[in-house]
């Protein structure tokens, strides 16, 4: 991280010097059986971990051996990811690649975009709702789980709780979907169910924070923020359970598809 000297100003027009740090934010590109795949901007740290769970999210890896000879590699303008897949998801690997060298060639591309976005999610395991008082706890202890953010004010975090409300798992990046996608890496790595208790993210609750956490196999979200109109169709088609708006003391449950289990 950065440091820099910079001035507060307060209400009361004092002004102060303070030092402060600025969260990392460079290209990290990745690369998988050779081909340039993606260029995403975000935080060098924990970029194995990124890159299974960037992998499983895309379809590229259908499972954490189908990811071997992951490489980490800091260059001039930035990082490079490298990683070898195997299995079915090689085919998605080659047609991604495909469509994105045509992207600028006609406007096919856009309608196959949007049908990608309606495609259907799978469902998520029948699941028992999470006890209020463990997402509670579990949002108490969420700072200590947050170095980057502590230090810079500037970082998401994403978080695997148990259903005592016990972090288990918690990455942090400056892009809310590189700490989801962080964070289902390292829960594959471990070898940890996600339907096992609830994902809880600091970001705001877009429809790919939905798809990121159903696509990982997980039955409940919880998000600091308020979610999309989209965000609350996809859980609910999905049957993810969802509650938004989590503060120490308050939480929304926006969807229960737990069926009173």
């Amino acid at each position: 991280m950065t440091l820099a000297e910079i001035t507060q100003i307060c209400a009361d027009l004092t002004a102060q010097p303070v030092t402060r740090e600025w969260v990392p934010e460079v290209p990290i590109a990745l690369e998988f059986n050779g081909l340039a795949y993606s260029v995403m901007m975000g935080t060098p740290a924990d970029l194995e971990d990124f890159a299974r769970g960037f992998a499983l999210n895309e379809g590229l890896a259908r499972q954490l051996s189908d990811i071997t000879d992951i490489g980490v590699a800091e260059v001039e303008n930035g990082w490079i990811l490298r990683a070898t897949l195997s299995g079915l998801g090689i085919e998605q690997l080659t047609e991604r690649v495909r469509t994105r060298v045509a992207e600028s060639s006609c406007g096919l591309c856009g309608i196959e975009n949007l049908e990608k976005v309606a495609q259907r999610l799978p469902k998520v395991p029948e699941h028992v709702l999470a006890e209020p008082k463990a997402i509670f706890g579990a949002l108490k202890s969420l700072r200590a789980h947050q170095p980057l953010g502590r230090a810079t004010g500037a970082a998401h975090a994403a978080a695997f709780v148990d259903m005592d409300g016990t972090i288990l798992h918690a990455r942090e990046d400056v892009g809310r979907h590189n700490a989801m996608d962080k964070l289902i890496g390292a829960l594959a790595l471990a070898g940890q169910n996600p339907a096992e208790g609830f994902i809880l993210s600091s970001a705001r609750c877009s429809y790919e924070i939905v798809e990121k956490a159903v696509r990982a196999g997980a039955s409940q979200l919880v998000t600091i923020s308020l979610p999309t109109s989209m965000a609350v169709e996809r859980a609910s088609a999905a049957g993810l359970s969802l509650w938004s708006l989590a503060r120490e003391d308050s939480v929304l449950l926006v969807n229960d598809s737990s069926g009173g289990l």
